[in-house]
């Protein structure tokens, strides 16, 4: 693992980490949209004379990946409720004293 001392780097890979977490989620959605669009699709064009499309069956896959696609989109975009909004730049500091600290030499 490298240590960066310079800030500048710092944020960039802090912003570099945040763009791709970004880019998981999209990646994430635009699944969600294409393979729940396909199951819905393909049941309806199968259903049996008689059989109702407005059940939760037809919809329950894309209810409960929504609600974790949900729980995705809060931890990208929502605020950090439990760790708090520097917990990540604390802890890495933290660490990095603590192994300066412990050094033989």
């Amino acid at each position: 693992m490298e240590i960066i001392n310079d800030p500048e780097q710092l944020k960039f890979e802090r912003a570099k980490k945040r763009v791709k977490t970004i880019a998981g989620f999209y990646r994430h959605f635009a699944i969600y949209i294409i393979v729940n669009l396909f199951l819905i699709a393909t049941n309806y064009f199968n259903l049996e004379p008689g059989e109702k499309f407005w059940e939760f069956s037809t919809f329950s896959t894309a209810f409960f990946w929504g609600i974790g696609l949900l729980f995705h989109a809060l931890s990208v975009f929502g605020p950090n409720v439990f760790l708090g909004h520097d917990w990540e730049e604390k802890k890495i500091k933290e660490y990095m004293n603590r192994d300066q600290q412990t050094k033989w030499e």
